[in-house]
């Protein structure tokens, strides 16, 4: 029964939440260093249609979003005073619909459109490109790696991080964690298929 609840509730273990986001960054950065690095400025600034996003705004995108949540974090599980692990983690009702509203399908698809806030969208704020949008996204997963790693110190649950878009609303560090790396998984899957577009333009 109990078992039967907590497993309802979307309990993981601390250390198997940390070791999910941590698969996932890797692999991105494995996706990245297989797939994108190789590419032109054409192919990188290529988009099927107006509206649509190019590879460079797609990771300019999650650059902007890592900036502030990557520091926030980090600041965060610094400065707690919850410095004692708890192995068992439970997504709060907010946290649960955040994380999941971001992650992908079974079979690799995104299951549900966001509409992205327009701070963040960069056909609205091409200056959030910075000429080296791949770079910087590599570099901030490095990063997230190193924050992951030092969440395994603290309490997932009792640390509270501010969304970006309202200060007053915070999520459980676990919950944050996952919203942010199913985040870069899913815009990664949208480079991935701006790339398999059959009108995609061939390195010349």
């Amino acid at each position: 029964m109990v078992v039967n609840l907590l497993h309802n509730m979307d309990t993981k273990t601390s250390s198997q939440l940390l070791d999910e986001i941590s698969v996932i960054t890797r692999k991105n950065l494995a996706l990245i260093e297989e797939n994108f690095n190789s590419l032109t400025d054409a192919q990188l600034s290529w988009r099927k249609d107006k509206n649509s996003w190019n590879i460079n705004e797609i990771f300019a995108h999650l650059n902007e979003y890592a900036r502030y949540y990557h520091k926030t974090i980090a600041e965060k599980i610094k400065n707690t005073r919850y410095r004692e692990p708890r192995e068992a983690f439970i997504s709060s009702p907010l946290g649960r619909s955040a994380w999941k509203s971001m992650k992908l399908g079974n079979a690799q698809n995104v299951k549900r459109r966001m509409k992205t806030p327009r701070l963040y969208n960069p056909l609205f704020h091409p200056e959030l490109l910075n000429g080296k949008d791949l770079q910087t996204f590599t570099d901030g997963q490095q990063l997230l790696l190193q924050i992951i790693k030092e969440a395994s110190n603290v309490n997932l649950r009792r640390v509270r991080i501010p969304i970006s878009i309202s200060k007053i609303i915070r999520l459980r560090l676990g919950d944050a964690l996952l919203f942010v790396v199913y985040h870069n998984e899913r815009h990664v899957q949208q480079a991935l298929n701006v790339i398999n577009h059959e009108r995609f333009p061939s390195r010349l």
